[in-house]
């Protein structure tokens, strides 16, 4: 979708927004994978109320982009545009055991950053991508490690009501792969409260961390990282394996051959062949282990 409203188009400027005509989203997910729309980088996080105000009044649909790393979007021309958080420096501020964080900021980045801070406790996450916004809506977590548990405030725009809040850890509903977050709202900050460590042990953990994901991970194919949640007591990896589906793939959509939970673009794949892969692939496992795969991946359907 391009916006074509002068005035809207002249507002922008005054709420530190920049305007990507055409953006191609394939360019800004880690699956390469997405069709094109205006993208707007927001600088002022205290202007998205007014912002999303005058899309509405113009009738121009909105969805918020973090990192793009759990993300399938739709191929063509997109029907709504992109709202992104531009960086802000500094990324992370950290005073004892506390670090506030821009929700822009890179997961792994403010990992390393807190750890040379003798902060730790978020190792698993070194090697989750994408940025700390987007690990905040979906609890992300790895190796035992959940962001949830380490969240004391977070500073959120609620787009249904048109106001930014902060609202306390206690206040959010932390869950495997889900939060209490409404799916309109928009992460801006979170305060997290860490565990006191030597940076060298640490980074030995770290270490260690990113060693596994080596020895298991694509991480050097087109991935949006696990397709499906983990089923109660039990492994969605090692039923698709289980099933022969390593390798199995619909035109270049492919699930990877190093971990069968792990869907790779391993060329030229659409989102309409990821998608029809994804079906399949849950129906095989819902037809031998009578189990219902639910999308751990975010998709963006037009």
């Amino acid at each position: 979708m391009r916006i074509e409203a002068p005035e809207l188009l002249a507002a922008l400027p005054r709420l530190g927004v920049e305007r990507w005509p055409g953006t191609a989203l394939a360019e800004r997910t880690y699956f390469g994978i997405g069709g094109t729309t205006d993208l707007l980088r927001i600088r002022d996080r205290q202007a998205l109320p007014e912002l999303v105000r005058l899309l509405r009044d113009y009738g121009i649909p909105s969805r918020l982009l973090g990192g793009g790393s759990n993300l399938l979007v739709a191929d063509g021309e997109l029907p709504w545009v992109v709202l992104q958080l531009a960086p802000l420096a500094p990324a992370v501020q950290i005073e004892g055991q506390t670090a506030w964080v821009d929700a822009a900021a890179d997961l792994g980045a403010t990992v390393t950053q807190c750890a040379r801070a003798n902060l730790g406790g978020m190792e698993g996450l070194i090697g989750v991508p994408g940025s700390v916004g987007g690990a905040l809506r979906m609890n992300a977590g790895a190796y035992g490690t959940q962001i949830g548990s380490f969240v004391r405030e977070v500073v959120v725009y609620r787009a249904a009501r048109g106001v930014i809040e902060t609202l306390r850890g206690e206040q959010i509903r932390f869950e495997y792969r889900h939060t209490s977050f409404d799916a309109d709202d928009m992460m801006l900050a979170v305060k997290l409260e860490l565990v006191a460590k030597p940076f060298a042990e640490i980074l030995h953990t770290i270490r260690i961390c990113n060693e596994k994901r080596r020895a298991s991970q694509p991480l050097n194919q087109k991935s949006a990282g696990c397709i499906f949640k983990n089923p109660p007591g039990a492994s969605a990896g090692r039923l698709i394996d289980e099933l022969g589906l390593k390798g199995f793939r619909v035109g270049d959509a492919m699930v990877s051959d190093r971990h069968a939970n792990f869907f790779i673009n391993a060329g030229a794949a659409t989102c309409a062949d990821m998608l029809r892969l994804i079906d399949l692939v849950r129906e095989r496992v819902r037809r031998a282990y009578g189990v219902e795969l639910e999308e751990e991946v975010i998709i963006w359907k037009a």
